[in-house]
């Protein structure tokens, strides 16, 4: 591991001012900044250290919104009890994330930020091309094992995999990520993610010196009503093979659809939000055969290499699956 300067931030505008130096990176939880500075994926120079901030670790459930401080553990959101009960999906999103060892360590703003699980990103030594660590440089993962890489979103420069829960979550509720830069600004979850298009290695809507502070999500009647539903090779500790964040709402007659949210995880180089299928749905009443077939259009456009092809079958099937689960079919 590369030697670096610590420091520890005395609040946001600190932290901030020290972060818009080069090749420097926030401290929170560190499970995940930890990990990719001993493969050598980070090198940092300086390292802010900002679990001491104050304010940025409270979870408040108003009547019309839910605001998450960026500090908050992974842990303390899931077990809120107005969460689970408002945000279902937040908390299921979290809690079947990781091992509960790193959920009581990590932070919500560092879950946002954290990189793919892509082996050829991960090892540097041994798969030196990789768009994401030296643009231009190559994908390794094109033509390698793939098994894990997306099937939607891709481009000719990068194929890997967003691996987190919460995101996709987020995404299919259009929530708001805030970030304290020059001006605070609030920043919708699906444009927070970027595509890799032709610079993988840009991958969040943060400029130097901007820094996620919490995450603010409107309630609604259907994230009340939500889910999220993971699918992986083991039960746990595990990494989505695909996974959907749900919610509905019906009309008056509690049978035809007025609002449907959906988000893909495991399959996109981003969260990936439904909206085919989420406008087949409205207006429908709930049945599994209209159920199974709207969902066949979460992989419009899907483009599976080599060894992910299954995702293709699996993701329709994870979407209807959750759907059902929510609507009271399964």
């Amino acid at each position: 591991m590369k030697a670096f300067d610590y420091v520890r931030a005395t609040d946001v505008a600190h932290a901030r001012q020290q972060a818009s130096q080069p090749d420097t990176r926030f401290l929170a939880g560190g499970t995940t900044l930890l990990d990719l500075m001993k493969c050598s994926v980070e090198r940092p120079s300086r390292l802010v250290d900002v679990t001491h901030l104050q304010g940025l670790s409270e979870i408040e459930v108003s009547t019309g919104q839910i605001d998450i401080g960026a500090l908050a553990k992974m842990s303390h959101v899931a077990a809120h009890a107005r969460i689970q009960q408002q945000a279902p999906v937040i908390s299921e999103a979290l809690w079947r994330a990781a091992s509960p060892q790193l959920r009581n360590m990590a932070s919500i703003g560092g879950n946002l930020m954290q990189r793919t699980r892509c082996t050829y990103f991960r090892d540097p030594a041994a798969y030196p091309q990789c768009n994401k660590r030296v643009p231009g440089s190559g994908c390794a993962a094109l033509e390698g094992i793939n098994r894990n890489h997306a099937v939607l979103g891709t481009s000719a420069d990068c194929i890997a995999i967003y691996p987190g829960d919460l995101g996709v979550a987020l995404v299919a509720f259009d929530a708001h990520i805030l970030i304290a830069g020059e001006t605070r600004r609030e920043v919708l979850a699906d444009d927070f993610y970027r595509l890799p298009g032709t610079r993988p290695d840009i991958e969040h809507d943060l400029t130097p010196g901007e820094m996620i502070v919490g995450i603010r999500i409107a309630q609604s009647a259907a994230l009340k009503r939500s889910h999220y539903l993971k699918v992986r090779d083991r039960a746990s500790y595990e990494f989505a093979a695909a996974s959907a964040a749900v919610g509905i709402e019906f009309e008056d007659d509690d049978r035809t659809l007025k609002v449907v949210r959906i988000a893909m995880g495991g399959v996109g180089t981003k969260p990936w939000r439904a909206r085919g299928v989420e406008q087949a749905l409205v207006g429908k009443a709930l049945r599994e055969d209209v159920i199974r077939e709207a969902a066949m259009l979460a992989v419009q456009g899907a483009q599976a290499r080599g060894h992910n092809g299954f995702k293709i079958t699996l993701a329709p099937r994870v979407v209807a699956r959750a759907l059902m689960t929510v609507g009271g079919l399964a």
